[in-house]
């Protein structure tokens, strides 16, 4: 299983944050169907293929995810596009 972990640093409150890590939550759900939930400030993922977490802290927001056999042939896209979400919702 390939797996992912990014840490990426934010300015925004800790409501802020949450309420942007939920708007890609529900992003994730429409377009992939997969699973979420929170808990306390880590919302937790899961669907085919993909298993994860989002953890937000003050000042950082880190996203670990396991893909697996199909998916871990595209984990430099995958990784890249996370990357571009994070940089849009967390400038």
């Amino acid at each position: 299983m390939a797996g992912i972990d990014i840490n990426h640093p934010h300015r925004l409150s800790m409501p802020q944050a949450r309420e942007a890590v939920q708007q890609l939550a529900d992003k994730l759900v429409e377009r992939f169907g997969v699973d979420c939930s929170w808990q306390g400030d880590v919302l937790s993922f899961n669907g085919a293929g993909v298993d994860g977490n989002i953890a937000v802290d003050p000042g950082t927001v880190r996203v670990q995810a396991q893909l697996g056999f199909l998916l871990s042939a595209m984990q430099g896209p995958i990784e890249a596009e996370i990357r571009r979400v994070l940089d849009k919702h967390f400038a």
